[in-house]
C-alpha cells in the first residue's frame, strides 16, 4: 500500500456484473482500496471467505441486498456462522436500491451492518465512509 488508499481490500456483492464493474473503478480511482474483489452471489462470496487466509480476507464488504438464491439478509445470517476471525475482519456496508423501510430498518438493527448506502455509491460515500 503507498499510504494513500484507505483499505487494503474491499469486497463487492452484487448480482449485477455492471454495478460490480462501475464500482470496482470508483473505488480504484478514488484510490479507496488497493484491491477490489467482485462476487455476484451471496454463495460465492462466503464460500471464497471460508477459504481464504486471514491476509486474504477483505476489510470491507459492500453488500447488496436485492439478489436471487441468496439476498443480502440471508448472506449475513451464514456470514455470522463463519466465526470471529472472518466477521470481526469484514466489515459490512450494505448498498442498494432497495427504498423499503423495512429493509431500512433491518439493516439497522443488524448488529453486523456498519452502515446502510442507496445505489448508486459515489466518491463522497466513500469519502465519509469510517469503519
Amino acid at each position: 500500500m503507498n499510504g494513500t488508499e484507505k483499505y487494503r481490500n474491499v469486497m463487492l456483492v452484487d448480482d449485477n456484473p455492471m454495478d460490480n464493474m462501475v464500482n470496482s473503478k470508483l473505488i480504484d480511482a478514488a484510490k479507496f482500496a488497493l484491491t477490489v474483489s467482485c462476487f455476484e452471489s451471496g454463495k460465492a462470496t462466503l464460500d471464497y471467505l471460508k477459504s481464504a487466509k486471514e491476509e486474504e480476507l477483505p476489510e470491507l464488504i459492500f453488500l447488496d441486498i436485492i439478489m436471487p438464491g441468496m439476498d443480502g439478509f440471508q448472506f449475513l445470517e451464514e456470514f455470522e456462522k463463519l466465526g470471529d476471525a472472518v466477521v470481526k475482519k469484514c466489515k459490512v456496508v450494505l448498498l442498494s436500491t432497495s427504498d423499503s423501510f423495512k429493509d431500512l430498518n433491518r439493516a439497522n438493527k443488524h448488529k453486523l451492518v456498519r452502515k446502510f448506502l442507496n445505489k448508486p455509491l459515489t466518491t463522497d460515500m466513500l469519502a465519509a465512509i469510517k469503519i
